[in-house]
């Protein structure tokens, strides 16, 4: 097994995490079995999955048929909109923690905003803070959610998002919103840390360009002998954010995890924060949810 000397980040209750984590976003589960597998036996000890990704059960899987000891791996999830609601979002967590095989989550978080059903997001979060107390979890957080809607929860609610995670890259690094995170004690986590929202197939539009191409960041790449990936996964590792990186091939899987035999100047990091555009490449988090996107979240 291949380890590498990743740093560890500590959220604001004293949980630690490895600072990149393995995700699963659009694999199919018939693949999810292998992709963790590999994750895990090349060093990985954070797994990101959730309930509408619909392959925690495959992620439970491959956790249980490796030998790695459970307190080793940091597991991550996330409750969809459609069990948001106090009673609801106690139930997604019976949901998940069956999928997943565990007792205990260590992460688990709301994926979503839902603008039109805020208050119900709220009642979610109650009952992550009901989880978090009654031991069954052992962090909290929200996902895809901006300053303002973080200052809403945060006054209707007592504990402080352990982390929020959003997408961020360089073609969208999210200043504003990160100075926000330092202010409150929150863990800035990457979706898309790599750029994947920029060149794969999505409802976003076909005119996006992709960060992999970017001219500065193949530059970079060269002078350290690196992939264009592991240069922004470097880039988030060296600037303190937890990243998630998402990769079926098991090359890339390796690689997205060894960025420890090289360091960033404060020039090159300057100059990968100079190619921010303030754009989105994702959904846009104060959408709205419809009946179709609160699609069910089958029973374990």
């Amino acid at each position: 097994m291949t380890t590498n000397p990743i740093p560890t980040l500590t959220l604001n209750n004293g949980v630690t995490m490895p600072a990149l984590g393995y995700g699963v976003f659009q694999t199919p589960p018939q693949e999810t079995v292998d992709a963790v597998t590999e994750a895990l036996r090349v060093g990985y000890r954070h797994l990101d999955t959730a309930a509408a990704y619909g392959n925690e059960r495959e992620v439970g899987e491959a956790l249980q048929r490796s030998e790695i000891d459970r307190g080793d791996v940091v597991v991550e999830t996330k409750v969809w909109a459609s069990d948001y609601g106090y009673d609801e979002t106690l139930h997604a967590f019976e949901k998940a923690s069956a999928k997943l095989g565990l007792e205990q989550i260590d992460i688990l978080i709301l994926h979503q905003v839902a603008a039109n059903l805020f208050d119900r997001t709220i009642d979610a979060y109650r009952a992550l803070e009901r989880l978090l107390a009654d031991g069954r979890v052992r962090a909290i957080g929200v996902s895809n959610f901006p300053v303002a809607r973080l200052e809403q929860l945060m006054d209707a609610t007592d504990v402080v998002p352990h982390l929020n995670q959003v997408e961020l890259h360089p073609y969208h690094s999210q200043p504003g919103l990160q100075a926000f995170h330092r202010e409150h004690g929150i863990l800035t986590q990457a979706w898309s840390p790599i750029g994947g929202i920029t060149f794969y197939p999505g409802p976003w539009g076909d005119d996006r360009r992709s960060v992999m191409d970017d001219p500065t960041i193949r530059e970079i790449a060269a002078a350290h002998g690196a992939t264009p990936a592991q240069v922004m996964l470097r880039w988030h590792v060296q600037q303190g954010r937890s990243a998630i990186p998402k990769s079926v091939n098991p090359d890339r899987i390796r690689q997205n995890l060894d960025v420890a035999g090289f360091t960033l100047s404060a020039d090159e990091l300057a100059r990968i924060d100079a190619l921010d555009t303030g754009t989105p490449s994702g959904p846009e988090p104060e959408r709205e949810f419809d009946a179709t996107m609160l699609f069910p979240i089958p029973e374990a």
